[in-house]
């Protein structure tokens, strides 16, 4: 990439320097812009952070591997069967690369760029740094060691070969960040306004968002540096965190002609997979059978916002979504190689909520949050309120936020009330136990919603319990991937960087290779 980017750079100014002519003049894009438009920037770079490589990274490698969706397919079974890993380098594209598609990071550097040396930008630097936390996390969470305080700066500084840095050094940067942007939100300052998808500017909320995401980091540590964990934790309660419905942090979408306007999700899931009802899927896919299995059992009410299975009165009467639950069943991970004989059978995403293409987008919900302080509770980081109420302030506001899918996605209070009596926090139980429940109720209330967040929280704490398939000639010996894999344009045009990173974490760059913070 680094002599193609030069080349794309420098053919130009040889071109021109050779043979001017007045061509300069015409190879000017009069309706362009030369100036960073950080508003503009910083929308795209909100939209491209939480939609890059969904259909690759978190419906077919994390949302197979973590046992939400199956196929009977081969070829799209990065984490049903745990093939091909070209999907996870997907997300790499975060990076850009040219001048043309600009990735995230490349488009948040310049906003903060843009925006640093005035001091009326307070409020818009501080958001992007924070949005900067959020997008990198990610990055890091998948990969491990990455181009991090280097990294963005192949248009500035024309810097195309960026040092990978090690994941320890860039969680405490992250951490750093988000303190020092929320410390430094000033009231009377502008904002984004409505170029901020997700809050319109409201600086309270984006404290919140800030301090929330502190703490899913630092709860991120509890294996590594447990101290360190503890420190940052009690920090972000005491700053004050996402709790309430009203603070939830959404991207709103609209079922319109224009296809960037819907709901990624839904479009990825419809154009992917679930084209049309009955018969086959593109990609093979059907929910798994572990989920829907853990929801009948706990007769979680969230199965028949979720889910459903096409059903027909009559050879020649249409297909009709059945949310019935006797109905619904959940296909095997790797059971199959070829299209089982009941694949009709077996449970699909409910097109009346998921597939909306007007569906939000929840980007950070209570529900996370209430868990992560009832884990808080029982490390004994936290004693406002007990590890019971937390998880149940989280499985209600897990089965409300559904209802923002419409009329099919509520939940009554005494559909949740029911579930909290059949379900109820194990007071009595081993600390395992009590960490079992709360890990395996993330692992619902966050599906779809945040299958790289729900991935992370497995590997770090090793819960919901799952079986790992073992398909014959699987690429991580029958374990469940640990991390995407970084693509091979990195060997040969940043290889140095590259085998330095790769040496630090193992040696290896494959699905079992690990992070820093997964022990």
């Amino acid at each position: 990439m680094k002599n193609l980017i030069k080349v794309l750079y420098l053919a130009p100014a040889l071109f021109i320097a050779s043979c001017d002519n007045g061509f300069e003049e015409m190879n000017i894009n009069p309706n362009a812009s030369t100036e960073v438009v950080p508003g503009f920037l910083f929308t795209r770079a909100q939209l491209v952070t939480v939609s890059n490589n969904f259909t690759g990274a978190a419906y077919l490698t994390i949302g197979g591997s973590m046992q939400h969706f199956a196929t009977y397919k081969e070829v799209p079974a990065a984490g049903d069967k745990y093939f091909n890993f070209g999907y996870s380098q997907g997300s790499w594209n975060l990076y850009g690369g040219d001048p043309v598609s600009q990735g995230a990071v490349i488009d948040i550097a310049q906003v903060i760029d843009a925006v640093s040396e005035n001091p009326a930008d307070v409020n818009r630097l501080s958001v992007a740094r924070i949005w900067k936390a959020y997008l990198f996390h990610r990055l890091t969470d998948l990969y491990g060691d990455i181009p991090y305080f280097e990294a963005g700066e192949a248009l500035s500084s024309q810097n195309f070969t960026p040092k990978y840095d090690t994941q320890q050094a860039i969680y405490a940067d992250l951490l750093k960040e988000l303190e020092e942007s929320i410390n430094a939100f000033d009231a009377s300052q502008q904002t984004f306004g409505n170029a901020d998808l997700i809050y319109g500017g409201n600086i309270d909320k984006w404290k919140k968002f800030g301090y929330s995401l502190m703490l899913r980091l630092g709860m991120r540590l509890t294996e590594v540096d447990a101290a360190m964990a503890e420190t940052w934790v009690k920090k972000a309660i005491a700053g004050g965190v996402i709790t309430a419905d009203e603070d939830i942090a959404t991207i709103a979408y609209v079922d319109g002609s224009i296809t960037a306007s819907r709901n990624f999700i839904s479009a990825g899931l419809m154009s992917t997979d679930y084209v049309t009802p009955g018969g086959d899927n593109v990609e093979g896919g059907k929910l798994a059978k572990t989920l829907i299995d853990h929801l009948k059992t706990t007769k979680d009410p969230r199965l028949n916002v979720i889910s459903v299975v096409w059903t027909k009165a009559s050879a020649t009467a249409p297909y009709v979504a059945d949310t019935a639950t006797a109905l619904q069943k959940g296909m095997p991970n790797a059971a199959f190689n070829s299209l089982p004989a009941d694949f009709d059978t077996y449970s699909e995403p409910n097109p009346n909520t998921i597939l909306k293409y007007s569906a939000p987008l929840l980007v950070f919900t209570p529900a996370e949050v209430h868990l992560l302080l009832a884990e808080a509770g029982l490390r004994g980081w936290y004693s406002a309120t007990t590890p019971a109420a937390e998880y149940n302030a989280a499985v209600t506001s897990g089965m409300k936020q559904w209802a923002a899918f419409g009329a099919g996605g509520i939940i009554s209070d005494a559909k949740i009330a029911a579930y909290l009596k059949q379900n109820p926090f194990k007071e009595t139980g081993t600390l395992a136990d009590k960490m079992e429940q709360i890990h395996t109720q993330k692992w619902v209330a966050l599906f779809l919603e945040d299958e790289y967040e729900i991935w992370s929280n497995w590997r770090r704490t090793g819960y919901p319990k799952l079986t790992p398939t073992n398909y014959p000639g699987n690429l991580t010996g029958g374990q469940i991937p640990t991390r995407f894999v970084i693509p091979d344009s990195e060997e040969l045009y940043n290889g140095v960087n590259f085998y330095e990173a790769r040496t630090r974490q193992g040696g290896t760059n494959t699905l079992s290779s690990k992070v820093w913070w997964d022990k």
